[in-house]
């Protein structure tokens, strides 16, 4: 019995050694490692001589294969179906891998097998998942074998097959391409959010920082599958790929840039320098091997160089107490666990995503989260230097305002020195003047007293009285602290009083003053006054009874003199030429530049204007 069931057990191995069973209750089911591998690398074996007896498929135990970048071979896939229920069975083989350029897909229909091309350079127009899918129906009791033939043109060839119940695929497809465009969201709305930052602070990092976001949502658009299913062609795709150097490279160099102006690495010389190299390294070799897939190898190399040498920047930066390196540090390290992870995927050595789904996508939004924390971390500073920088500047402008204050302070005082020297000596001067003019008229007083003519005696009274009128101008001007203007009142007041004590008489002298005069032309009204009433005194009134009426006014800017008497007039056509008239007339005219208009029908009344 027990030889029995030994044997038994033994046949069952082998009828059924690497059959895949299936069922209505199998929803996903990982069916490479129960499949077998032939590796066809002269690449000259087609469908029809698969079966031959120089084509020997190995059995696989791995539920990945990973075969690197761009292989120079095919690789076939075999495995069966089994359908032991009494039920038909539909359903979705699933190739999981969007970027393998060539997948062929052998299924059998009424004893033929039929052919099936997918791959990302052949996407079937009905197909609505990122990766390469096929639909199967396995009848009841029924055992079908499948082949795949796969190659891979400069992206990486990674085998991974699964079975899938229909309804549950695209169950979890939609729940794969959401997370997807919200990582795609998320990313675009980080890069407009620092694109809008960029117009408004015209700051290159932001710019950058866009660039390498905008990089990093290409590449992983391709990477996943959503480029060649939504948005480029699908006979486009193959040219897209020729640019693979370039989709793969871009994101670093932005990146590079970013670092370069982010961390400021011009006060680094000797590292500014080497990566100042490696950029134009790196941008010729984009361009030199766009298109020479032979050189995959050196031209994935030198990006990778450029990558480790920013890490190594950066940790310099660090370590130099650069604020915003701490900060970028962590971004480099968040970096480095996503392509580390999306490394060893491609290499077969360790499927991360098996362990930790969406582990790229939460990484690369990390990663752009803290340049973006990083940024915002500089706009900060930039804010708290500028904020520093004013009250540095408003500390600078009350020092210069205490200096400014200080020198005006002193200055004032020196002019204000300066001018009350000025004003002493001018008043020192004035009275020196009056001194001198009442020297003068002491010395004609003298002297007259010794002349007998009465007429010379009159003259000697005549010039006494016009000194005295000047005199009187600068006694006054000594003795008041403005030197501009001059009391007109209390100056005409003093001439009159001079005159009337020179001439014995009962006239009146009324004073209507409404204005001050300016210093300059009280000299002159003076004299005009003095002579105006001297003539009034001696040849208006030949009883010594009378009155004068002095009017002084300014309306807007012209200034009025009046002089009026009530005598007996003189007739103008025949005295016109004594020397007073002349005087008045040339004081009038020419000092003040004003007019002057003489009425003597009825007494004299003289105006005189100036401005």
């Amino acid at each position: 019995m027990f030889l029995k069931l030994i044997f038994l057990t033994l046949f069952t191995q082998v009828i059924f050694a690497n059959e895949i069973l299936v069922s209505d209750n199998t929803l996903e089911k990982e069916i490479l490692s129960s499949s077998e591998i032939y590796i066809d690398y002269d690449r000259n074996i087609t469908f029809d001589s698969i079966n031959t007896s120089d084509v020997t498929f190995k059995k696989n135990s791995k539920s990945i294969l990973s075969f690197g970048y761009d292989p120079d071979f095919d690789v076939w896939i075999k495995f069966k179906l089994t359908n032991n229920t009494n039920q038909t069975i539909p359903k979705i083989i699933e190739y999981n891998n969007p970027l393998t350029t060539h997948v062929e897909f052998y299924q059998q229909k009424n004893k033929k097998y039929t052919k099936i091309q997918e791959g990302s350079f052949f996407i079937q127009k009905n197909r609505n998942s990122l990766n390469p899918i096929f639909y199967v129906t396995l009848n009841p009791k029924e055992t079908k074998v499948y082949y795949i033939k796969v190659s891979s043109y400069i992206t990486t060839l990674i085998v991974k097959l699964n079975l899938w119940e229909e309804k549950y695929f695209f169950k979890q497809e939609i729940k794969n391409q959401l997370v997807l465009t919200l990582f795609f969201g998320a990313m675009l709305l980080l890069a407009l959010y620092n694109l809008l930052v960029y117009f408004f602070i015209k700051d290159i990092s932001y710019l950058y920082y866009v660039l390498y976001v905008t990089g990093i949502m290409v590449h992983h658009s391709i990477y996943v599958g959503m480029t060649s299913l939504y948005i480029v062609p699908h006979d486009y795709v193959k040219y897209l790929f020729d640019f693979a150097m370039v989709i793969v490279t871009f994101p670093i160099l932005a990146l590079a840039f970013l670092t370069k102006y982010f961390l400021q690495v011009k006060k680094y010389p000797v590292w500014n320098k080497i990566l100042n190299i490696l950029l134009v390294v790196t941008f010729i070799s984009i361009f030199v091997f766009v298109y020479a897939t032979e050189y995959n190898n050196i031209r994935s190399v030198i990006p990778a160089i450029l990558f480790i040498y920013l890490m190594c920047l950066t940790i310099y930066a660090s370590i130099q107490r650069n604020r915003q390196a701490f900060i970028v540090l962590l971004g480099w390290v968040m970096l480095f666990i996503a392509g580390v992870s999306m490394y060893l995927s491609s290499l077969g050595i360790y499927n991360i995503y098996e362990h930790v789904p969406y582990i790229i996508e939460v990484v690369l939004i990390s990663e752009a989260l803290i340049f973006s924390v990083a940024l915002t971390d500089k706009i900060k500073q930039l804010q708290k230097k500028k904020n520093e920088a004013n009250m540095e500047l408003i500390l600078q402008k009350e020092i210069e305002t205490i200096k400014l204050t200080h020198i005006v302070n002193k200055k004032t005082h020196n002019l204000k020195v300066a001018l009350d020297e000025k004003e002493l000596l001018l008043k020192e001067l004035n009275h020196r003047v009056k001194n001198n003019m009442q020297t003068i008229v002491s010395l004609i007083r003298l002297q007259s007293k010794k002349i007998k003519d009465e007429k010379i005696k009159e003259m000697f009274m005549t010039i006494q009285n016009r000194i005295n009128a000047m005199s009187h101008l600068h006694d006054l001007l000594y003795s008041q602290d403005n030197i501009t203007y001059i009391n007109a009142y209390d100056y005409f007041s003093l001439v009159v009083n001079e005159l009337k004590k020179s001439y014995d008489n009962d006239i009146d002298i009324n004073l209507t003053i409404e204005t001050d005069l300016k210093v300059e032309q009280s000299v002159y009204c003076g004299l005009i006054l003095n002579e105006m009433i001297t003539n009034s005194f001696k040849y208006a009134f030949p009883n010594n009874i009378g009155k004068i009426d002095i009017y002084l006014s300014k309306i807007d800017d012209r200034y009025i003199l009046k002089i009026e008497d009530n005598g007996i007039g003189y007739n103008s056509t025949t005295q016109t030429s004594t020397l007073g008239l002349i005087l008045i007339n040339t004081l009038s005219v020419d000092q003040l530049d004003g007019t002057i208009e003489v009425n003597s029908s009825n007494g004299v009344k003289v105006q005189i204007t100036w401005k």
